[in-house]
């Protein structure tokens, strides 16, 4: 098969296709489809319904089904139907009233019907609309509504629009399947490098699919190479094939690759780590003119970019899901000159001269790389379970933070999700809208000592979400995937064999500071000490580091894997940020030094 009849066959164009990460993250479906294949936007209403109806179909009477309902029973009677012919809902709106039942009642009952649907609830602006503010503040709260909004008023209100269109992005993106794909993976069913790289490509925002070698396209894509086929077979941009592909060369191949770094090149700030805290501190240090590398070994985002849904992340009311936040982030620094390397490790940092200034080379094996100060920002890493018969089931039913990859893997099962974190919380809410029921499993007698209160909320108003304390894994087996588990009593001797379809895990986690010098966190706590932390024997000239300055001067720490941190995406990325007067400060020092050098070599 050519190549354009490879493009022609997922609905690309040549003239379209490009292969930026900017242009490639966001929504899922770009392509139009025919009228059956449109997903479903559902709107239920009265007296509004005229309104309402107007306003969608001027903007989205293309690329969606818009269908209308005059009564609750009528609306739901509809969205009923849909389901039962696997017609796709992408969004259901609500008058605020319809036929005098609350609009967020209506929402909940469709819930039950239908999760993955985006949910809103729109209200006329004016006096009525602050009768119904508190209970609607309520319906966002228990997460019966995604969002409430003022119908508009006249022609052009884009932040109606844009709220919309977050919505049906937010679900194209994490409900749906992509029907244009810019990367396509060919594999044998069960295939667990293919799961790995799948999930990558959805942490980092990029279409794909995954295709069987029996299927037409992906015999097509077999057909065009030259070399032996060695499964997975992965097909990048429509003109690169990769014979027996992994997620660190595929990571590479789509992001800028090491081997590309010139020779002599000496960057002002590195970067080890592209979570929040890396992300921020590489758009403050390019933004400021500084010459800044970032290094990621996995995907772009850290542990935060597996997150579902952030809804506690300062500007960002509807929430903002980690993919989302991690790509903005890196189109940001990017369109300031940071340039990004993934897939490859720092194994050492070591201080050395370069053209007579005080910097350090950091190795990735058989490559290197040069700066003048280095950022430690490289997070924590999920603590593996520790029960070896269900670990060997990572990528078949077992995923450590891919709540949103694996999510379409467990559409009707029984899901347990270990862990009583954030993370956890939110891996069970957005796992809650595909899987029969979800089971949230921690040590401690309740969730509230380690998890934020919105999110207690949400788990106890989802009504296939359980919450079983005082419990722990303790045995697991299966065929090809994980199919049981043994749960046991942290308060008794008791244990339970329960049939499960898949396993997220989130059960705690601990600093990735492995690669990391000497001296920098003390034995067994693996954080980094900065700042008065570090101790007193390493001070120089009895002054102590910096506040985020390591043992090593110009070598700084941010976010999670620093000792005292927060641990949360918003104070990661303030400390990525507040870290670049002390970097200005290290490199103005360094230019004073070498000043003074040329001074007296002079002399």
């Amino acid at each position: 098969m050519s190549h354009s009849v490879a493009r022609s066959r997922i609905g690309v164009r040549n003239d379209q296709y490009t292969p930026h990460a900017e242009s490639l993250g966001g929504g899922a479906d770009t392509t139009v489809g025919s009228m059956n294949d449109r997903p479903i936007i559902l709107i239920i209403a009265d007296a509004l319904l005229a309104a309402i109806e107007q306003e969608f179909r001027s903007r989205y009477d293309r690329d969606y089904l818009i269908e209308l309902a005059d009564s609750p029973a009528a609306g739901l009677a509809r969205l009923r139907a849909a389901v039962d012919a696997d017609h796709a809902v992408a969004l259901i709106v609500t008058d605020v009233e319809v036929a005098g039942q609350p609009g967020w009642e209506l929402l909940r009952e469709a819930q039950g019907i239908c999760a993955t649907a985006r949910r809103v609830t729109v209200v006329s602006p004016g006096p009525p609309f602050r009768h119904f503010l508190e209970p609607l503040r309520q319906a966002v709260l228990r997460r019966d509504i995604d969002t409430f909004i003022a119908i508009p008023l006249g022609p052009r209100d884009e932040e109606f629009h844009t709220a919309m269109a977050e919505l049906l992005s937010d679900w194209g993106w994490t409900a749906s399947r992509p029907s244009t794909s810019y990367l396509d993976i060919v594999a044998e069913p069960g295939d667990r490098e293919a799961s790995a790289i799948k999930d990558l490509l959805d942490r980092l925002g990029f279409p794909s699919r995954t295709l069987t070698p029996y299927s037409i396209e992906g015999a097509a894509i077999l057909a065009e190479m030259d070399e032996p086929v060695l499964f997975p077979v992965m097909r990048v941009f429509y003109d690169h094939v990769m014979s027996g592909a992994t997620a660190s060369r595929v990571n590479e191949f789509i992001t800028a690759r090491a081997d590309e770094i010139p020779h002599d090149a000496v960057a002002d700030l590195l970067v080890i780590g592209a979570g929040p805290a890396g992300l921020a501190a590489a758009v403050y240090a390019a933004s400021e003119g500084l010459s800044t590398a970032v290094l990621e070994r996995d995907a772009i985002g850290g542990q935060a970019g597996t997150s579902s849904m952030i809804r506690n992340y300062l500007g960002f009311p509807r929430g903002i899901s980690g993919m989302r936040l991690a790509q903005r982030s890196r189109v940001q620094a990017g369109r300031f000159g940071a340039v990004f390397y993934a897939g490859r490790s720092a194994t050492s940092i070591d201080a050395c001269m370069a053209d007579g200034v005080p910097s350090y080379r950091v190795s990735m094996g058989d490559s290197e790389m040069t700066a003048r100060a280095v950022l430690l920002a490289t997070g924590v890493s999920y603590r593996r379970l520790g029960v070896a018969a269900v670990d060997e089931f990572v990528g078949a039913g077992v995923f450590y933070g891919a709540a949103t990859s694996a999510a379409r893997e467990m559409v009707g099962g029984n899901v347990i999700v270990v862990g009583g974190g954030n993370s956890a919380g939110q891996a069970a809410v957005h796992l809650a809208k595909f899987a029969r029921s979800v089971t949230v499993l921690i040590r401690r007698d309740s969730l509230s000592a380690t998890m934020s209160d919105y999110l207690i909320r949400e788990i106890d108003a989802t009504p296939n979400i359980v919450v079983r304390g005082n419990s722990y894994v303790t045995d697991g087996g299966g065929g090809v995937r994980l199919e049981w588990v043994t749960l046991s009593s942290t308060t008794s001797a008791e244990s339970e064999r329960v049939a499960v379809d898949g396993a997220p895990r989130m059960p705690g986690a601990e600093p990735d500071s492995a690669r990391h010098p000497a001296g920098m966190a003390p034995p067994g706590a693996g954080y980094i000490l900065t700042g008065r932390d570090v101790p007193k024997e390493t001070w120089v000239d009895a002054m102590p580091p910096a506040d985020l300055e390591t043992t090593l001067p110009g070598v700084f720490a941010a976010g999670d894997v620093r000792a005292r941190s927060m641990k949360r995406v918003a104070s990661a990325s303030g400390e990525g940020a507040s870290v670049m007067p002390l970097v200005h400060t290290h490199l103005e020092a360094l230019r004073a030094q070498e000043f003074a050098q040329r001074l007296e070599s002079d002399v």
